[in-house]
């Protein structure tokens, strides 16, 4: 039986690492598994998948409609996955020009939620008044305090399914998309812009 003395396995001088430099490998890679992983995983725990959204808006509406499915999917192709979404509840109304006035619970991915209220100007198509629920999918909001502004409607974004209408906001890069569902809803909405805000307010300023 041979023993091998402890010179006969001791690594090679060239492979030894010294004291030093094992601890700056050391830190390195203890930086490393403390920042990839959360920017590994940004896209996909940040952000909300196709079903869910269309689960949620569901059950949000109280009913499946074949148009939400459609709009739903509309703004996935056009935006990818948003980071959040709006629930809230919608009053307009119209002269041709019309004001809307909403308010509503917003909900991000990352577990922040914000009471959310909202007032605009539209130009509209039609007389009198209505209430509605709004679903308004969040993209690209990387603070939460950016919703409190004003968002234009993007000129030529309206899209209609049986019954189900979407348009879009944009600031900068920030996107949102109201789902509106049902008699009454103003393609107008689209023509104007929405200011968010922290409180009610009668303007629409």
């Amino acid at each position: 039986m041979c023993i091998q003395s402890s010179e006969d396995i001791m690594p090679h001088p060239a492979l030894r690492i010294q004291p030093r430099l094992r601890g700056l490998l050391f830190a390195l890679l203890s930086l490393v598994l403390l920042l990839h992983p959360a920017g590994a995983r940004a896209g996909a725990d940040d952000t909300y998948d196709q079903d869910t959204v269309l689960q949620a808006a569901i059950e949000f509406f109280g009913q499946s409609a074949e148009g939400l499915a459609k709009v739903i999917e509309k703004a996935f192709k056009d935006h990818g996955r948003p980071v959040g979404y709006i629930r809230g509840e919608e009053v307009a109304g119209a002269v041709t020009v019309g004001l809307a006035y909403g308010q509503g619970e917003l909900t991000l991915k990352n577990g922040q939620t914000a009471r959310v209220y909202w007032q605009g100007p539209s130009i509209g198509f039609d007389l009198g008044l209505n209430a509605s629920k709004v679903f308004v999918l969040v993209y690209n909001l990387k603070d939460l305090e950016r919703i409190y502004q004003r968002f234009p409607g993007v000129d030529g974004s309206l899209y209609w399914a049986a019954g189900v209408g979407m348009n879009y906001q944009r600031r900068d890069d920030i996107v949102l998309a109201p789902i509106r569902l049902g008699v009454g809803w103003r393609a107008g909405a689209s023509v104007g812009y929405m200011h968010y805000s922290r409180e009610r307010r009668w303007l629409p300023l």
